[in-house]
């Protein structure tokens, strides 16, 4: 059994910062990460890749190597390829690394699981050769492998820098179809005022939309009764755009609606959670600090409310901070000092957040979607399976597991889980608050008996 003063769950921006400042400030740290790299999504792989394929994914991407490069403090043990399945009361934490079961205990606990892509299900969506936006990132990222001629499919940032980035390799995507309308941009006006303040989000996507323009690629808005249509894969996307409709032959799509708070590690420890109807995600619960409802947990970045690299990235260190104050490794002057200069800058980059909220929505239909979508794609589930459990006396999503086994399979939830309590809270005209979301228990990910059979009772080697 090993003992840190700081237990960091993910290597993301969120949580690489935060392992720096507790290590320059005294604390002995532990990064467990379940990827072979640090990096986290953002930054996937950033070590390797940059020299390869940075002029491509750009230097928002390989300035995570500055943050990487902060790992290899000698109070930072980082072990890579560990899957976290439980964390327990005092902190003892379970995980899994390279076949053999290990446990580490923690004074202090940080997640910073990051976040989830929000699952888009619309017809079609489970064919082969349709998958997430980041998925497709990922295989640019680790292999440099882009699929030519695929059509992207939802809308926000995210689109647009996936769709610029395939423009620099070469292999522009065929079509862009987005969900965003004329009445979003209206409505996200009234946040036009922090859009300015975060001006820089604005100039980077007029950037990204100017290189796409001149590539030539085809853009639809307001498109409505998307389908990927297909018998064996993916064969055409079918939707209304501004009252056409309109059919585009292609063998791959991305999808994409938004990134949502991972918040099964939360969940777990039984840290509440508040429904954010700007984001149409759940959050939970924090002081400034990062601080959850649990004492000794907190929570930083992307897992805490979606905010983007660089927000995780301040609030990963404001968080460390505090950690180091209840330590009693930073006076409370110091610690303020410190942090003043850190909000400031966090300010001004989630600034522009509220009006990119607005603007690009998550797609409504897939929010909602018709009786014979498949959402959970785990259990085979529909939504017109969930409406009927509804009328059936099902009340939250906890009871669908008896009714249907939704949320019990591979995933445990994590890509239905939203949808569950969306069709559940419509069908019972409740909110998603007073329907709630799945109970989590470890194991959070899938272990074996041979795992915890061989579990490790000295330190595993760290990685550097």
């Amino acid at each position: 059994m090993t003992r840190s003063d700081l237990a960091i769950i993910g290597a993301g921006p969120a949580g690489m910062a935060a392992a720096a400042q507790a290590a320059e400030l005294g604390l002995c740290v532990t990064v467990l990460d379940e990827q072979p790299r640090a990096g986290g999504q953002i930054y996937r792989d950033v070590d390797r890749v940059a020299p390869l394929r940075g002029d491509i994914l750009g230097a928002e991407y390989t300035y995570g190597a500055t943050l990487t490069a902060s790992l290899k403090h000698s109070a930072i043990t980082h072990l890579a390829g560990a899957i976290v399945w439980a964390i327990e009361d005092q902190f003892r934490i379970s995980y899994t690394r390279d076949g053999r079961g290990a446990q580490l205990d923690a004074d202090h606990v940080l997640l910073a699981t990051g976040a989830l892509e929000r699952p888009m299900p619309l017809p079609g969506w489970t064919l082969p050769g349709v998958m997430t936006a980041g998925a497709g990132q990922i295989l640019l990222k680790q292999s440099g492998v882009l699929a030519r001629d695929a059509v992207l499919v939802g809308s926000g940032p995210l689109l647009y820098l996936i769709a610029a980035q395939m423009v620099r390799a070469g292999t522009p995507p065929k079509a862009m179809i987005e969900t965003q309308t004329r009445s979003d941009f209206i409505s996200a006006a009234q946040h036009m005022g922090g859009a300015l303040r975060g001006w820089r989000y604005l100039a980077k996507g007029l950037k990204m939309l100017a290189s796409i323009t001149r590539a030539g690629v085809p853009r639809y808005t307001s498109a409505t009764d998307i389908a990927v249509q297909g018998t064996d894969k993916a064969e055409a996307v079918s939707f209304i755009s501004n009252g056409h409709t309109q059919r585009i032959t292609c063998d791959t799509v991305f999808l994409h609606h938004g990134v949502v708070p991972n918040v099964q590690a939360a969940r777990s420890l039984g840290i509440a959670h508040t429904w954010d109807a700007a984001q149409q995600c759940f959050v939970p619960k924090r002081d400034e600090w990062g601080q959850s409802d649990k004492e000794g947990v907190f929570i930083a970045g992307d897992s805490a409310g979606i905010g983007g690299a660089k927000a995780a990235e301040y609030a990963g260190t404001l968080a460390a901070l505090q950690i180091a104050f209840a330590a009693e490794r930073l006076t409370r002057e110091d610690r303020d000092r410190c942090a003043a200069k850190l909000r400031a800058k966090l300010a001004h980059e989630q600034a522009a957040r509220p009006f990119l909220d607005a603007a690009y929505p998550p797609y409504a239909q897939a929010l909602l979607p018709d009786d014979s979508t498949v959402i959970c794609r785990c259990e085979e589930i529909t939504a017109g399976d969930i409406r009927g459990y509804a009328k059936l006396g099902c009340i939250g999503p906890n009871q669908t597991k008896a009714f249907g086994r939704a949320g019990m399979g591979p995933c445990q939830g994590r890509y239905c889980g939203l949808s569950v309590t969306a069709l559940l809270a419509d069908a019972r005209g409740q909110t998603p608050d007073e329907t709630g979301y799945y109970r989590i228990r470890p194991p959070l990910k899938p272990v074996t008996l041979s795992e915890l059979a061989g579990m490790e009772v000295t330190t595993p080697d760290a990685v550097h």
